[in-house]
């Protein structure tokens, strides 16, 4: 009873603490745009009503928040290994130069040809996880640095394959040939550009949850998460379980950039990261590394994202102030002291509820 009554704390706490962190940001916002604006009205209005005035700007959000659902998974699943691994970001951005290389070199099927070109991405991310991951297992070396380090070595790798292999001539800037017309994936909602990556998001959402909360590898990977010491001297495997959590977390980067690609262009035209690794981090933390809370952080941040666009381009504040609430909201949402004497304080007078309830 007493374990029940915790948990139900927790989530009340944790739920009003969210709920409070958001609003710090949105109260954030109207401060700075009062603070720099000419026409602060204007510009708030933009921001926080313009992504819902058309069908199209909603799908925008979805769109927006599809790739960091995979790359916040990944997240949720190297941080509930107690590794700190940022490798998403490498992740992700191979996987996009994966599946161009399927997308345009390998003709294949409809339907089949984006699978293959999406399953390709995952390979090529969970190899790129597995570098930092195998050098923190046999050397010791951390894999926090090695995998900031690697993150710009696949950034240029993939720049060089687009430049010097499947590079459009014609083209005045850097981007690929198009891909095979069987490659993209299908439009689900017309009047949009919401595509079927976005199912494969939410689908990959209940998969990791099922895999953490169902599974005993999940057990295993959460125990050595809390405490690795008590994990290796309850015999488990405590290596191999985090060398699995970050492959399995760099699989799921690589899809969702094998998605994103094939679901939102028809060629490929980054010339530097997206950054959707490192956004997926706060997405993560927002979601509590929950995965079943995950599409709805994404939502919110990619609704930061699309009324700072919208706010930009019809207003005089520009659109980094979101890189501003997203810096203050990961400081939020790390503190722990935050709420913390009303949770203790609930939790004692719980505690003494029982005591008397069974007196």
């Amino acid at each position: 009873m007493k374990l029940n009554s915790n948990k139900k704390i927790h989530l009340l706490v944790d739920s009003v603490k969210m709920a409070l962190i958001i609003a710090i940001a949105c109260g954030l916002v109207s401060l700075i745009v009062f603070a720099v604006s000419k026409e602060p009205g204007t510009a708030i209005y933009n921001f926080f009503i313009g992504p819902f005035t058309s069908l199209r700007r909603i799908g925008n959000i979805v769109e927006v928040a599809s790739p960091l659902m995979f790359t916040a998974l990944a997240v949720i699943i190297i941080f509930g290994s107690g590794q700190f691994s940022m490798i998403a970001e490498g992740s992700f951005f191979i996987g996009t130069a994966g599946a161009m290389i399927v997308a345009i070199a390998c003709p294949l099927p409809a339907g089949l040809h984006p699978a293959a070109a999406i399953l390709f991405a995952g390979v090529l991310g969970a190899l790129a996880a597995l570098i930092p991951a195998l050098l923190k297992m046999k050397w010791n070396v951390s894999e926090l640095v090695t995998s900031i380090m690697l993150n710009y070595v696949i950034q240029f790798f993939a720049i060089y394959l687009v430049t010097y292999y499947f590079r459009e001539m014609e083209s005045s800037s850097l981007c690929s040939v198009q891909f095979q017309e069987t490659a993209t994936l299908p439009v689900i909602l017309g009047g949009t550009r919401i595509h079927a990556g976005v199912i494969l998001a939410l689908a990959a959402c209940g998969a990791v949850w099922l895999c953490m909360y169902r599974t005993s590898y999940g057990t295993q990977l959460r125990i050595t998460g809390d405490n690795a010491l008590f994990a290796k001297y309850s015999g488990l495997n405590v290596t191999g379980v985090m060398v699995a959590a970050q492959v399995i977390a760099g699989a799921i980067a690589g899809i969702g950039g094998g998605a994103e690609l094939l679901g939102m262009y028809n060629r490929f035209k980054w010339t530097a990261t997206p950054g959707y690794g490192w956004t997926g981090i706060v997405v993560a933390l927002l979601a509590r590394n929950n995965p079943l809370l995950v599409p709805l952080a994404a939502a919110f941040i990619a609704y930061l994202n699309v009324g700072a666009d919208i706010m930009a381009r019809s207003s005089d504040v520009g659109r980094e102030m979101v890189d501003i609430i997203q810096g203050v909201m990961m400081f939020l949402i790390a503190a722990e002291a935050l709420l913390q004497g009303w949770r203790q304080r609930m939790i004692v007078k719980a505690a003494k509820a029982e005591e008397e309830a069974q007196a």
